[in-house]
């Protein structure tokens, strides 16, 4: 499941991201902050955004970070 974007999960796993943005403000800044990053970087794969290699790096490690605590959550 972690390899997986989380836009794109079973729907147990969406249902419960559903409702811990509902009810966890932590989690659903968590999330937004993810979606928001991830779009910025598609922005930049499809050359709609220009930006230096070091910054897309630095993007993609904070998915992965908010990715892994997102995830933390999602597991309790």
């Amino acid at each position: 499941m972690e390899n997986q974007d989380l836009m794109h999960v079973s729907p147990e796993v969406q249902e419960k991201i559903e409702k811990l943005i509902t009810e966890n403000d932590h989690f659903a800044a968590l999330f937004e902050e993810y979606r928001k990053v991830k779009h910025e970087v598609s922005l930049i794969k499809t050359d709609e955004v220009v930006t230096t290699d070091e910054h897309l790096k630095e993007l993609k490690v904070k998915i992965l970070h908010l990715k892994d605590e997102i995830y933390s959550i999602l597991r309790r």
